[in-house]
């Protein structure tokens, strides 16, 4: 049997809607949607920067790092915030290269939210 190892991060809502910032089973970690706390009224550069470093934390502390992420999700309340969210995406990825996806959505959680980031990584071997 494949053991589950649930990770907590630091998030307001995590006890609220009962999730865990990650979880991690075999080789394969689940990074949830990561929302720019801290930096709710940055603009979307900076939001997307933060997404992507508390992701790096929650990753380290799964064992793995953005070297090993195989799939990112980009949620963006706003068309035009497109391109900015890729090029702060790309400095994290641009030797990675991981499979991914942008959707433009309606809202976020938090109001002032313009970006939410999830990724799938696997462990190292």
């Amino acid at each position: 049997m494949t053991q589950r190892q649930n990770i907590a991060g630091t998030s307001p809502y995590e006890d609220i809607i009962k999730f865990s910032r990650a979880v991690r089973v075999g080789r394969h970690v689940m990074v949830s949607g990561t929302g720019p706390v801290g930096c709710d009224n940055a603009d979307i550069a900076g939001q997307t920067d933060q997404c992507l470093t508390l992701i790096a934390s929650i990753l380290k502390e799964a064992g793995t790092s953005f070297e090993h992420v195989v799939r990112s999700r980009i949620y963006l309340t706003s068309r035009e915030d497109w391109e900015a969210a890729a090029r702060i995406h790309g400095k994290f990825f641009s030797l990675i290269r991981p499979a991914a996806t942008m959707v433009i959505v309606a809202g976020l959680l938090d109001p002032r939210w313009k970006v939410e980031i999830e990724v799938d990584a696997i462990l190292p071997e």
